[in-house]
């Protein structure tokens, strides 16, 4: 029917025997799973990454482990059934690790990067504009920034981790621990987070400023630009199609192109993305990149 994967979609699978039953029928049909790992039993009531930030704030933290445990896990199965799966938006250092072991133990297993994770720590969630990758500029978000303590669009599952976690992602991205960069495109209403940080739903409006957030880690010099546009486009395609000319510049292949410009200066204006949702921690960055 056309079907490239499948998929819990941020509801996790607790129970281990039903993941393991998931990828028996993903190992029968060649086909991958696609796995949202977190443990919800110590997640569960988290707002951001439990750490110094929420330490100092008195949040409550989503710990790095609640990721690990469940990759952890679903490598093991991956191991045992033979199928294929991928992790989604990994986030943390011990995730990269056990991801690179378990490439090296013959396990079929392919994982992403969100351009978030790769850009913002945990301190965004406080407004400030304590970004890896780019920089505040318009004096319109300073002002919004003053309106509220926290800026519930910096909140996203998994949470921005540290400068540390930022660090491994890069290298797991260069060393090709990490396969592809995956937007984790999640619009919500302008209701959705205009509301206390607790309520606030999880998710990060990402697709349009994908590209011009990570091309700073270019001009920076902490990963080409042949990598960033392969992480994007031919890498991902290859782990939902393998047979497919999706992701190629070859003749008769779908014309999925995007034209852009790596030096283009622009500031980010969500009231003018074409998504209905405009949930971004980036808006009113001058960003250095620009998709024409």
């Amino acid at each position: 029917a056309g079907v490239v994967a499948f998929s819990d979609d941020g509801d996790p699978v607790s129970n281990s025997l039903v993941m393991r039953h998931a990828l028996d029928y993903g190992y029968m049909l060649s086909l991958p799973i696609i796995d949202h790992c977190e443990d919800k039993e110590l997640s569960g009531g988290g707002i951001i990454n439990e750490g110094r930030v929420s330490a100092r704030e008195d949040l409550k933290g989503i710990p790095a482990a609640a990721e690990e445990i469940m990759v952890a896990r679903d490598l093991i199965l991956a191991k045992l059934t033979g199928a294929r799966v991928h992790i989604a938006h990994v986030s943390t250092c011990g995730c990269v690790e056990l991801i690179r072991r378990a490439k090296e133990e013959g396990v079929l297993v392919t994982a992403e990067v969100t351009p978030h994770h790769l850009t913002l720590t945990e301190e965004r969630i406080m407004g400030n504009a304590n970004v890896i990758a780019v920089s505040r500029s318009s004096e319109r978000s300073e002002e919004g920034a003053k309106q509220s303590r926290y800026d519930t669009n910096a909140k996203v599952n998994p949470p921005l981790r540290t400068k540390d976690d930022i660090k491994c992602l890069i290298r797991g991205l260069k060393e090709g621990v990490i396969d592809a960069i995956a937007t984790d495109h999640a619009p919500h209403t302008f209701g959705d987070k205009n509301c206390e940080l607790g309520l606030a739903a999880f998710g990060i409006s990402g697709f349009e400023t994908a590209l011009g957030s990570l091309m700073d880690l270019v001009h920076r010099g902490e990963i080409n630009l042949t990598t960033l546009v392969s992480k994007l486009t031919c890498e991902p395609a290859r782990i939902i199609s393998k047979d497919s000319e999706l992701g190629t510049l070859e003749v008769g292949a779908p014309a999925d192109i995007t034209i852009f410009d790596p030096a283009r200066g622009w500031v980010v204006d969500s009231a003018r993305f074409a998504s209905k949702g405009k949930n971004t921690p980036f808006d009113g960055y001058k960003l250095r990149g620009k998709v024409m």
